[in-house]
């Protein structure tokens, strides 16, 4: 079903959207979920709370993609609930993703606290601009959707070693251009 459809479906109130929505974006969603989050319950029920939220939110909103949209829920609804199970506790995977940005940015800011600063956003957006097309969905993907080395590098057909050099060059790049702009680490 076409995206139109299924958010005339939401408009409409009628519950076949959510059934609709979860055929089509459920995989997807739960991806981002996981990756961030690494347990299938938890990520089971983040991907069930984006099914609410989007419930709630169309209408009165009407996303331009539904996919963007919905992956913007889950990813909120999932790092909200990365923050409440390891307030105190190191979690692997997202520290480790954290981290290989950590050098990129100032060090008198937590990272999560950064990356909501608008200014900083409005930053890392041009920067975006600035590179290839493929390495900025690598970025995207590695840093947004918490997609691994080993996922990307299949995904993409290269090398985890390769990739990894590469995704430390694209750090390179824009630790260079936020100290350009003010941004010490």
């Amino acid at each position: 079903m076409e995206d139109t459809q299924i958010i005339e479906l939401y408009f409409k109130r009628d519950e076949a959207a959510l059934q609709e929505t979860h055929a089509k974006y459920g995989v997807y969603c739960f991806r981002i979920a996981k990756n961030i989050l690494e347990s299938r319950e938890d990520s089971e029920e983040c991907v069930n709370d984006t099914w609410v939220q989007a419930w709630k939110k169309i209408p009165p909103t009407l996303p331009e993609s539904l996919k963007a949209f919905l992956g913007k829920i889950v990813r909120d609804i999932s790092l909200s609930k990365y923050r409440a199970n390891h307030a105190k506790k190191r979690f692997n995977a997202m520290d480790v993703m954290l981290e290989e940005l950590d050098n990129c940015l100032p060090s008198d800011f937590d990272m999560m606290e950064i990356l909501e600063k608008k200014q900083l956003v409005e930053l890392i957006n041009a920067w975006l601009g600035t590179i290839s097309r493929e390495d900025r969905i690598l970025f995207i993907k590695r840093y947004y959707y918490g997609d691994s080395i080993k996922e990307l590098s299949r995904d993409y057909g290269y090398h985890e070693n390769y990739l990894s050099q590469r995704m430390l060059k694209i750090r390179r790049k824009l630790r260079t251009y936020l100290q350009e702009r003010g941004y010490n680490k």
